[in-house]
């Protein structure tokens, strides 16, 4: 039985779990709220903060896992990708556990994990599926044949479509995070309204800068005609990007489907939290003949549990880090 301490600090979120043979039974997170007055994260404030966060989270997850620190056999940590302030203090404070109580240093990659956050609760995918990650980061398609075997069939050239939603919320004057603002108006709206334009890219890439800045041009002409344009069309506004955005994954998606040949399908990272993203995977499931895999909500945005759940594997195969292990903020994909 392998009892596992995990912490993930690759951004703004400071979260410690414990996994006891392959369950998790703790996963605590402390989320930053002072970003919110500078519209997006700030790297200093955030690895200041996770220094300040970092001990009462490990420590209130221990207890509530009712696991002492000596019975711990191994301590994970996200080691990349991400800010490197932020995986510096998680990292240096998984060294510094590890070497104290003589146990194995796992190093885990946050994508990998987002993926992985599936194998927390039932449903579980069945081997090979398809995983759409989608974050403020991160887009790719990615071929699971294992638990620690997958393929990046197809990634985003520039922006990740959480960017997108959030620097388009920002344009709209929404308060950081945008998207789950987007997310909300949207669903009172009407998403054929406005038409904005997709990018096309070769085989299951994806492209996002585009769509960034048609939305900013689209905002700038209509609010020249009439001043409170965005307030009187503000739900229809986030309902037609929405879509367009949502489309723009699910053609890529249902192309590697048709590719593949592969009849699982999930969606993970914080954009899977997009409700106008879960009904459509659910719908084209039905549609297409794929079972989908949404995620819980509280496993779509960073945490620990999915580090751990990730760890847990890597324990089994025994892929440990030295001590000498650094953080890898671009961090390739395994």
């Amino acid at each position: 039985m392998a009892n596992i301490l995990a912490i993930e600090s690759s951004c703004d979120d400071t979260s410690a779990a414990v996994i006891i043979n392959g369950n998790i039974h703790s996963n605590i997170i402390a989320t930053q709220s002072i970003h919110e007055s500078y519209g997006g994260v700030v790297p200093e404030l955030a690895s200041r903060a996770h220094q300040q966060y970092i001990v009462p989270v490990v420590q209130k997850a221990l207890k509530e896992a009712k696991l002492a620190k000596n019975k711990l056999n191994a301590v994970a940590f996200t080691q990349g990708p991400g800010l490197l302030g932020s995986l510096l203090v998680g990292g240096s404070f998984a060294k510094s556990l590890a070497l104290s109580l003589n146990i194995p240093l796992i190093g885990v990659h946050h994508m990998q994990a987002h993926v992985l956050s599936h194998f927390i609760d039932d449903p579980k995918p069945e081997f090979p599926f398809l995983c759409l990650t989608v974050s403020g980061g991160h887009t790719q398609l990615i071929l699971v044949r294992d638990y620690l075997e997958m393929e990046i069939l197809g990634q985003t050239k520039d922006d990740a479509v959480g960017e997108a939603f959030d620097k388009s919320a920002k344009l709209l004057g929404f308060p950081y995070p945008g998207g789950p603002e987007i997310d909300k108006h949207a669903k009172s709206g009407d998403a054929t309204r406005f038409v904005f334009p997709s990018t096309e890219m070769p085989g299951l890439d994806y492209s996002f800068s585009g769509i960034k800045t048609a939305f900013l041009y689209f905002l700038r002409d209509e609010i020249k005609v009439d001043d409170n344009f965005v307030k009187e069309n503000i739900n229809d506004i986030c309902a037609s990007l929405q879509h367009t955005l949502v489309e723009m994954l699910m053609t890529k998606l249902l192309k590697a489907v048709n590719q593949t040949g592969v009849k699982h399908v999930a969606i993970a990272g914080g954009v899977s939290a997009n409700s106008g993203l879960r009904n459509r995977v659910q719908v084209l499931g039905k549609e297409n003949g794929w079972q989908s895999y949404i995620p819980k909500l509280e496993y779509c945005t960073d945490n620990a549990a999915m580090i751990a759940l990730t760890a847990h594997y890597k324990y089994l195969k025994r892929e440990f880090l030295s001590m000498e292990a650094s953080a890898m903020p671009r961090m390739s994909f395994p």
